[in-house]
């Protein structure tokens, strides 16, 4: 008999049902967004979806949930937004993304088919806003699309590099009939990246590492997107080579470790940074020698050789030439690293021999730790942090905004694993922080999650607050109020002669009146959170402890600090990571440059 004959007729859907049911087979659980005129018949069929969809109160918010989502969870996260403003809206987050290597789909509506280009009421054309701030976008016109174009987005976003996928749909297909088809392969000839390094290029690395005298593990992002924490553990380890984490990676080596030096860069510490640039070997794992960790790139590491590897050979000497060039995943690069590392010990004797760069940089270490005054009156924010931590601990997730607040929460939050951190690195965005908790905690609801924010950020999108509220996602919010645009204000102390234009913000108990705009603990209140202040060290950790055993509603800790303090280290913009100042004026002793 026919096959065809035996087979029951295919069902017709809408294609609004069709998207529904391909995230469903895609493994979406979660989508965060907000229904509008292009996206709305798509919001019919979900309504009796198996998917949870957390409605947010802006669509910037939408997409940095889906960023804390998918960086707490490892999965792809979900964000839906509505054509013109709606889309449009979305375009930071999907910066956020691309340049921290987050996957996530955005699934946008779009108007008609038949008028797009017509500026037609709420259209834009997001698939090209974001062309080049997306690993790839689609607009689907054909309603038997649908399925394939969600099977491709979520294959691209989580493979290879990481990153953001547009599917931009017009309304005519979600309305138009169709039938459902998921893909049982997929057809995409020029996406093929590389996770298996070549073996050729592991044995040169090994042969550097072995005639090395200073190598140095610059450990990336990378790392913990490839969840190779173990096998980087098991590397240092091994060799005994000393190791930084970038911003992106803290959390990927525990800090606790003997060998781990912290972070590098233009707030990075003194051991991580003096070890960069006398090392005469940098093994750089999935890391992108961005300016913040090189500083002036031409005096950056002057004497290194350079193993470099990442999945994304787009990276590799892109801005500092390797000499060791490494295509592929960072777990398989490091556990072929260490197998021939191991090899050529056995069958050849070679071996490295760093016992005195080992003893230098660690009595760097000892010598430079991190270190702040505190003040004669009020309460330093590096405190706060540092109890917060210690309260806490390490199983909590800590999710930053952008400024000194998350520069000293690099340094005084102690990370042991990996996924502890998520904060925006490439794009510094400032309203990361609450919606970026709130899909952490979405996604990982058994989860204590910690936004550490300032008061600038905290302004930019504390409305989702009552998103969290209405949709019982208890995260907890420590807001780090200096009353500031802090790291603003700290340029303008150090470079514009204590000129302070337009950074005084008025949320501390010296706005004007006394009156705080707006007061943070009512305005938790106001959002049907607990809202509780802070403005002594005596009763920090009371207050943090309070925090701690709310777990029913979100919680947000006015944190009244000090408003001078300032991050240090810090090399100056467009300067060399050889002047690194410890505090103002005031520059480390090395000891031992002739090492």
């Amino acid at each position: 008999m026919d096959r065809e004959m035996t087979e029951p007729p295919a069902e017709t859907i809408t294609g609004a049902q069709s998207l529904v049911r391909a995230l469903e087979r895609a493994g979406v659980d979660t989508i965060f967004g907000i229904p509008g005129g292009a996206i709305l018949p798509a919001y019919d069929p979900l309504f009796d979806s198996s998917i949870r969809h957390v409605l947010v109160r802006h669509e910037q918010g939408a997409g940095h949930a889906a960023e804390g989502y998918a960086l707490e969870t490892g999965k792809v996260g979900v964000c839906m937004a509505t054509s013109g403003p709606g889309a449009t809206n979305l375009v930071t987050a999907i910066a956020d993304a691309y340049l921290d290597s987050v996957p996530i789909v955005a699934v946008t509506g779009q108007v008609a088919s038949g008028v797009i280009g017509s500026d037609a009421f709420q259209e834009a054309d997001i698939r090209g806003i974001t062309m080049p701030i997306t690993k790839h976008s689609y607009l689907v016109t054909d309603a038997d699309e649908i399925p394939g174009v969600i099977a491709e987005a979520f294959h691209i976003a989580s493979t290879g590099r990481p990153g953001p996928v547009l599917v931009d749909i017009s309304k005519d297909a979600l309305q138009a009939s169709t039938t459902f088809r998921w893909p049982s392969e997929l057809a995409l000839p020029g996406y093929r990246p590389t996770a298996r390094p070549h073996n050729k290029q592991i044995r040169e690395a090994a042969r550097l590492i072995a005639e090395a005298t200073k190598p140095v593990l610059y450990v990336g992002g990378g790392v913990i997107k490839s969840d190779a924490a173990a096998e980087l553990k098991m590397l240092a380890e091994l060799t005994q080579i000393p190791v930084v984490t970038t911003l992106m990676a803290r959390g990927a080596f525990p800090d606790s470790h003997e060998l781990h030096l912290g972070m590098p860069g233009m707030h990075g510490t003194v051991a991580a940074v003096g070890a960069l640039q006398r090392s005469d070997l940098l093994i750089t794992l999935g890391a992108r020698f961005d300016d913040r960790v090189t500083g002036t790139l031409e005096s950056f590491a002057p004497h290194a050789k350079v193993i470099h590897a990442d999945i994304d050979p787009a990276e590799i000497s892109k801005n500092r030439t390797a000499d060791v060039p490494i295509v592929g995943d960072a777990r398989e690069v490091i556990a072929d690293l260490i197998r021939a590392l191991q090899k050529q010990t056995e069958e050849d004797g070679l071996t490295g021999e760093y016992g005195a760069w080992r003893q230098y940089v660690l009595g760097l270490k000892q010598k430079f730790q991190p270190s702040y005054d505190k003040p004669e009156k009020g309460l330093a924010p590096q405190t706060v942090i540092e109890r917060l931590s210690a309260i806490a601990g390490p199983d909590a997730t800590y999710v930053a905004g952008v400024g000194q607040h998350q520069m000293w929460s690099a340094h005084y939050v102690d990370f042991e694993r990996p996924r502890q951190w998520l904060n925006s690195g490439g794009a510094g965005t400032m309203g990361y922080a609450v919606p970026a908790a709130m899909g952490a905690k979405a996604g990982n609801p058994d989860r204590v999650v910690w936004a550490i924010d300032g008061d600038g950020c905290f302004q930019m999108t504390n409305q989702e607050l009552a998103t969290c509220a209405i949709e019982g996602i208890p995260i907890k919010v420590a807001v780090i109020n200096n009353s500031s645009l802090g790291m603003v204000r700290q340029w303008q102390t150090l470079f514009y002669e204590g000129r302070y234009s337009n950074t005084d913000l008025h949320t501390g108990p010296e706005a004007i009146g006394a009156r705080r705009l707006p007061d943070f603990v009512k305005l938790a209140d106001a959002y049907g959170c607990v809202g509780l202040r802070c403005e002594s060290e005596d009763e920090l950790d009371d207050v943090i402890a309070k925090a701690m055993s709310i777990n029913d509603v979100p919680v947000v800790i006015d944190f009244v600090v000090e408003r001078d303090a300032m991050v240090w280290p810090m090399v100056a913009a467009g300067t060399s990571n050889d002047d690194i100042k410890i505090a103002r004026d005031l520059a480390p002793e090395w000891e031992d440059d002739d090492l």
